[in-house]
């Protein structure tokens, strides 16, 4: 019995995202398919990359994590199926798969699209489903699509880095509108190398220690801590950071006719001394 997640932009407010799981379903009825999320931000690859890299890390060897994701951004003729540390991903070939995985998938397939059928998102999930039933069945990866593609490549959002300061975009808002942002403890650390520091962000809002949990500080309090993936988050105590710092999340369609306040508003600087 496969297991299955599903991740995508689709968001579950019409039909799509419960028709995707029965066209997997009618390729296999024994999926077990386990939702990540539906809701990522569209066009926001970033937050799709951090989102899908620490979600799908935590599941068991051979999990096939199907990925419904700016699937249309070039008009496609085939789809990717790669592994990599024993993870299988489904996904278009845009890049994304890269911006996860940091680096070069160890194996990778390109399953082609049928030119007579419709290419949309249940098409996609379709060749999905079948390509999962192969290898399910005992077929290797390079059986059942060309390992001779040229995938998409695109680099990972990294932070700006130099001896005084490390600079982060904000790449996704929690349900409870947390702040997180591209910066990791490894690379705080890394960067900081034991000094003071001071986290400066709207211009104004300093924060000058990391925080074990919310409760270290009072209700209504802002803070700074190293989230479950290990990413620099900034919160207020049971408050919403996002709105009453009017904090956005990284807009790759940010050009210069936005202000530059509102950019600003979207990076976050640790500042060491």
């Amino acid at each position: 019995m496969a297991l299955l997640t599903l991740t995508s932009d689709i968001g579950e407010q019409d039909y799509l995202a419960g028709a995707v799981k029965a066209v997997l379903l009618n390729q296999d009825p024994s999926f077990q398919l386990v939702d990540i999320t539906h809701q990522l931000s569209p066009f926001n690859d970033p937050q799709a990359a951090y989102i899908i890299r620490n979600a799908t890390r935590q599941f068991p060897h051979n999990t096939f994590h199907i990925v419904l994701v700016n699937l249309f951004q070039y008009v496609p003729d085939h789809l990717l199926l790669a592994k990599h540390g024993h993870q299988y991903y489904c996904l278009a070939d845009n890049g994304l798969i890269t911006m996860i995985l940091e680096e070069p998938p160890e194996q990778v397939v390109a399953l082609p699209l049928d030119k007579a059928k419709a290419r949309n998102t249940l098409a996609c999930a379709e060749v999905f489903g079948k390509a999962i039933t192969q290898l399910a069945a005992g077929k290797a990866l390079a059986e059942i699509g060309d390992a001779s593609v040229s995938i998409q490549v695109r680099n990972p959002l990294r932070p700006i880095t130099n001896s005084q300061y490390i600079e982060g975009q904000i790449i996704s808002i929690d349900h409870f509108e947390n702040v997180i942002v591209n910066i990791t403890q490894e690379e705080f650390e890394a960067q900081r190398k034991g000094r003071r520091f001071k986290i400066v962000f709207k211009r104004d809002e300093v924060i000058d220690r990391i925080s074990e949990t919310y409760a270290d500080v009072a209700e209504g309090e802002k803070l700074a801590l190293f989230n479950s993936a290990g990413y620099l988050e900034v919160a207020i105590n049971k408050g919403n950071a996002a709105g009453l710092f009017g904090l956005q999340g990284f807009s790759e369609k940010s050009t210069s006719q936005y202000t530059q306040s509102r950019l600003f508003y979207q990076t976050v600087r640790v500042y060491f001394e």
